[in-house]
């Protein structure tokens, strides 16, 4: 039986994940800051609970130790933990831009540490790595989110060189919009009393947004998805998960840059 370590497992794509993962016969090590919180995954089979911060060290350490202990072997670490800050860059404050970066990719980088050597010793192991179409694409108002995902992509693609050699792949998962609360409890807001200068524009985006009809993924898509990736057997690196993921990075790829940043500007900020 194969094990799973998912991070941000108490919600969202994570605990969808986790169940289809454990559904499909896999032990699922979830993990999430307050699991005393979570009563669905504990209900099930082949599913144990872990407290884990992705942002202290102390914590991923502690918890990479009990799971080792209690499953022996780890076959695969989903790094799903994240969020997004939205609103102006001059509206952030200090705090929010690093705690940003703490939990997308510091986080991200904390918990592939903690479990590398034990896939070095096995010789084998698989890390899977949420992105987002948004590290392949922007969008406007969120650009600390956009930095790190674009972050996760070049370590995710960097550090493929350095572990394949030791029988140990990285995968990146990029979805695209996802039926979940990142929109609500996963999304923080950034705003600066007196600054004025970004009200047409906000407003202009509010508007645009509003009158979008955006159909997303459900969780148990992208679950099955990221399962998908873990068991294809392939090399492949890179999983853009959504037909809206699929149209829009495709039309970067397919008019450049510069067409891509003027067709959002038009559709998003006109």
């Amino acid at each position: 039986m194969k094990t799973i370590v998912i991070t941000g497992a108490s919600s969202g794509i994570g605990k969808a994940t986790a169940k289809h993962f454990a559904e499909q016969g896999w032990r699922v090590a979830a993990t999430m800051r307050k699991p005393e919180a979570e009563t669905e995954l504990r209900q099930l089979e082949n599913v144990s609970l872990y407290t884990l911060d992705v942002t202290d060290e102390e914590s991923v350490d502690k918890a990479a130790v009990q799971i080792l202990a209690d499953m022996g072997t780890v076959d695969a670490v989903l790094n799903n933990a994240g969020y997004a800050v939205m609103g102006t860059f001059e509206s952030a404050t200090q705090e929010q831009i690093e705690r940003q970066f703490d939990v997308n990719v510091f986080g991200l980088m904390n918990v592939t540490r903690a479990f590398l050597p034990h896939f070095r010793a096995n010789g084998a192991g698989l890390f899977l790595n949420v992105s987002s179409m948004g590290g392949q694409i922007t969008f406007p108002l969120i650009s600390l989110y956009h930095s790190t995902k674009w972050a996760v992509e070049g370590f995710s693609e960097s550090l493929a060189y350095e572990l394949g050699c030791l029988g140990i792949q990285v995968k990146i998962i990029e979805p695209g919009v996802v039926n979940t609360d990142f929109y609500g409890r996963s999304m923080v807001f950034s705003a600066k009393e007196g600054l004025s200068d970004y009200d047409e524009l906000l407003a202009r985006y509010q508007a645009n947004r509003a009158g979008a009809e955006v159909s997303g993924s459900t969780p148990e898509q992208l679950a099955a998805a990221i399962y998908g990736a873990a068991t294809d057997g392939t090399d492949q690196m890179r999983y853009l998960i959504g037909p809206d993921a699929e149209q829009l990075v495709g039309l970067r790829r397919a008019q450049g840059d510069d067409a891509y940043v003027a067709a959002i500007t038009q559709q998003m900020l006109s």
